[in-house]
């Protein structure tokens, strides 16, 4: 084995260098990408969908509620649910999963989302899991107000269409 390789050292060598000069074609030379950006034209629609977060004023920061503890949850009194319920899908942030949990609660109207205060969101708040925060953050009882009263007008202005 060592007469064939100091035979052919040259070519072992040569061999090697091949193979380095591969791999850095390989992995170095063919990564260059060049990336152009074309700039955009204002008013060719992409920025609308978020219009209503940048024209929308900031969000009051309010101090966040005190735990709930498992006893206040199953003491607290469950709202009763009103003869006729609504789509309460038609809130903006309130989906089906959400519906769900608060069909559960006896949450049914915008009525009853609409005379929340304070102390009801908390609660509420503390019971949809992952969703927690939600009430506020998207501003429910506002959307429940206008929706409960039938002020479409008023809801689309404020809220956008549905």
């Amino acid at each position: 084995m060592a007469e064939l390789l100091q035979a052919n050292w040259i070519y072992l060598v040569a061999a090697l260098v091949l193979g380095i000069i591969v791999a850095w074609w390989i992995f170095v030379a063919n990564r260059k990408t060049k990336v152009e950006i074309e700039p955009k034209e204002e008013g060719d629609g992409t920025a609308k969908r978020n219009q209503a977060l940048i024209d929308a004023p900031p969000a009051a920061s309010a101090p966040p509620p005190p735990p709930v503890t498992a006893a206040q949850r199953e003491a607290a009194p469950v709202p009763a649910a009103s003869a006729a319920s609504d789509d309460l899908t038609r809130i903006k942030g309130l989906g089906p999963k959400l519906k769900t949990q608060l069909g559960e609660m006896g949450i049914t109207s915008f009525a009853q989302i609409a005379a929340w205060d304070d102390t009801e969101i908390d609660r509420v708040d503390a019971r949809l899991g992952r969703f927690q925060g939600r009430i506020r953050r998207d501003n429910w009882v506002e959307q429940a107000k206008h929706l409960a009263a039938g002020d479409q007008a008023g809801f689309e202005d404020k809220f956008g269409r549905t």
